[in-house]
């Protein structure tokens, strides 16, 4: 990186106020540049005043805290809704949908702030790098980033946490007052996501006290607790619980409450090893309380009102777009294609789904919706309806045809080449 001597060049540094992204910060000022602090609150429980206040200790320019919290519900996680989106099966990616929200919210400050760079303190092994600057890269082309974790005159002068130590007690960067966790986490309102350290061994157990989102759902409440969740195009706009009365529809005080309910009743763990996008398999722990509860009722509602055929498709999609998203392509054309099929999808996608939250568990009790394609006449073992059985008869015979020819096939090739 070439250092700044004149006419000093300003740069937006995503802020976390912890000791990575603070030595970040006085590091860049040596280099010769004013450092605007963005900080993006998207649910996580960070002190931001704090942060603020250090971050104009250490010499920063301006810091600017952005409030995504709304956003990051409405555009980010209801898209991952519709969808059914899981990532290899089983993750929920709640890291992967807050990257592209928090990158826009940096871009936006750097072009307000006439700012020619951005920086993160992501890793050079991590998939955080390629999410945060695929989104600069599409959003602010021009943009230059500065990713220190890449760069050998960072890394080879901060090789490990002790050298930060070092440089920060030499720069008078106040040092974390708690003892470090043996794992790394990242938090919002989605998920928090746990990993290296200890975890690193994949047969290592996760301590019992990792866990803070999530009861343990071996302590959790010995009642269910009855949910409905309405849906209109997909997308929750209504839950009611139905042990206590409470009702919310506030897209963003919906989606807390569920992970305050999911939570109290241990749902939403997972430890799985996975597939990062730069080649490496990757050990982590997800907890994802209410994302869980959405997923199991949205499933659900959109299998009792989608077209079979329809939804055979929009599944595939919905692999395809777990893919792009978890590998940090939002902002692409073909992202951007995937998520209008998907929505497209979504339109008759509405209704009630009833459900049980207990010990772990989100258990489907019952669910209705005007646009049902469910008929229970039709489908009825009592009543025949409209429907003629008769008509099975050819039904069965024209899919056995192929069955047919396939075991002729086989019997010629049997006769052909008996065994010796």
């Amino acid at each position: 990186m070439e250092s700044v001597t004149s006419g000093k060049e300003t740069v937006v540094l995503a802020y976390s106020g912890g000791l990575d992204t603070s030595c970040i910060l006085v590091w860049l000022k040596e280099q010769g540049f004013d450092v605007i602090c963005y900080m993006a609150n998207v649910g996580q429980d960070d002190d931001f005043e704090a942060a603020r206040e250090k971050a104009a200790k250490l010499g920063a320019k301006k810091f600017v805290l952005v409030d995504l919290r709304k956003e990051f519900v409405e555009e980010f996680i209801w898209a991952g809704v519709q969808a059914n989106a899981l990532y290899e099966d089983r993750y929920l990616m709640g890291t992967s949908f807050a990257r592209p929200c928090i990158a826009r919210g940096q871009v936006k400050v750097a072009q307000e702030e006439g700012a020619n760079y951005v920086s993160h303190g992501a890793t050079g092994k991590g998939n955080d790098q390629v999410r945060f600057e695929l989104t600069y890269y599409a959003l602010y082309p021009r943009v230059k980033v500065i990713a220190p974790w890449r760069m050998p005159e960072f890394f080879n002068r901060f090789k490990g946490r002790l050298d930060l130590f070092e440089y920060a007690k030499a720069n008078n960067i106040p040092l974390p007052v708690t003892p470090k966790t043996p794992w790394s986490m990242d938090a919002n309102l989605m998920h928090i996501s746990y990993e290296s350290g200890v975890l690193e061994n994949p047969n290592h157990h996760a301590p019992s006290d990792i866990y803070q989102m999530t009861k343990d759902p071996a302590g959790s409440p010995d009642l269910p607790e009855k949910l409905e969740i309405t849906f209109e195009k997909g997308m929750p706009i209504e839950v009611k619980n139905l042990n206590s009365g409470e009702t919310k529809t506030d897209a963003l005080e919906l989606f807390l409450y569920l992970n305050e309910v999911g939570g109290r009743h241990g749902v939403g763990r997972i430890d799985i090893v996975e597939n990062r996008f730069i080649g490496m398999k990757s050990r982590g722990i997800y907890e994802t309380p209410g994302g869980t509860i959405l997923y199991h009722a949205h499933l659900d509602i959109e299998a009792f009102t989608m077209d079979k055929e329809l939804r055979k498709i929009k599944q595939a999609l919905s692999i395809k777009f777990s893919e792009q998203v978890y590998q940090g392509f939002w902002y692409s054309p073909e992202c951007e294609f995937t998520r209008h099929c998907i929505t497209k999808s979504q339109e008759g996608v509405a209704g009630t789904v009833t459900l049980a939250i207990f010990k772990g568990q989100v258990q489907i009790l019952g669910r209705m919706s005007p646009l049902s394609l469910y008929n229970e006449e039709l489908v009825s073992m009592d009543v025949q309806g409209d429907y003629n059985p008769v008509d099975a008869g050819g039904f069965i015979k024209i899919n056995a045809l192929r069955l047919q020819e396939y075991r002729r096939l086989r019997q010629k090739q049997d006769q052909e080449n008996p065994a010796k």
